[in-house]
């Protein structure tokens, strides 16, 4: 998993179950080192007595909640009211990069099925404009040929990577392939997504828009904020 020593990164991520997570809930939990300290705070309270139940991103975060005794359940096996996750890229508007660990397309249809989709960061993945980091694309493996050649057609001079090795291409939990594309600033998220899904091929990207509920950035110090 992503367990780290980031006071920053612990802080967000206990305040974000801290402020969101009650007695009773079924909660999304995200993937990667910020989340990773939401998922141990809600381990840690049911340690406690207290009866949460969750929905895992990855398998990763699965694999830690069953090391922290946290119960899963299925994808809306019950009502979600709160979905916690990291974000690579969280410009002003609240649209995001994510995927950087992989785990976009579940991440995204966690923050849609949540009734609250609460974002924890650190400072440094605040941005003016979303594109530093690049944009995960999720694709199904047939089709990776024609994926990269219309990608490269619509998009010229777009930066396009599969990610992994030469010989070994990273592979998601769904069994699918990821580019990572650099497009540049990119000023219409959703635009951008739309057009990258009209593709065949394209399973995901990991632009998401117009769907987060609080942004908590959290502070060497220990304090965390919310940002308007």
């Amino acid at each position: 998993m992503f367990e780290n020593d980031d006071p920053a990164k612990r802080a967000a991520g206990y305040a974000a179950v801290d402020r969101h997570v009650r007695e009773g809930m079924c909660v999304g939990l995200g993937t990667g080192s910020t989340a990773y300290w939401a998922i141990e705070r809600v381990g840690a309270r049911i340690a406690a007595g207290e009866r949460i139940e969750a929905v895992a991103t990855s398998a990763d975060s699965e694999r830690l909640c069953r090391r922290l005794s946290i119960p899963l359940v299925t994808f809306l096996a019950r009502p979600m009211a709160v979905a916690i996750d990291g974000a690579d890229e969280v410009a002003p508007d609240w649209s995001l990069t994510k995927g950087g660990g992989g785990a976009l397309f579940r991440e995204k249809a966690v923050a849609l099925a949540a009734e609250k989709y609460v974002v924890v960061v650190t400072e440094a993945k605040l941005v003016p404009l979303l594109g530093r980091f690049p944009t995960p694309v999720e694709i199904v493996p047939f089709a990776a040929p024609y994926v990269r050649r219309e990608l490269s057609a619509r998009f010229p001079g777009a930066e396009i990577a599969r990610r992994g090795t030469p010989g070994e291409p990273f592979v998601t939990d769904n069994g699918n392939w990821i580019f990572d594309c650099r497009f540049g600033e990119i000023h219409h998220p959703a635009g951008l997504d739309e057009a990258l899904r009209a593709i065949h091929g394209v399973v995901a990207t990991g632009l998401f828009y117009g769907m987060v509920s609080e942004v908590l950035v959290g502070e060497a110090n220990g304090e965390v904020r919310s940002i308007p």
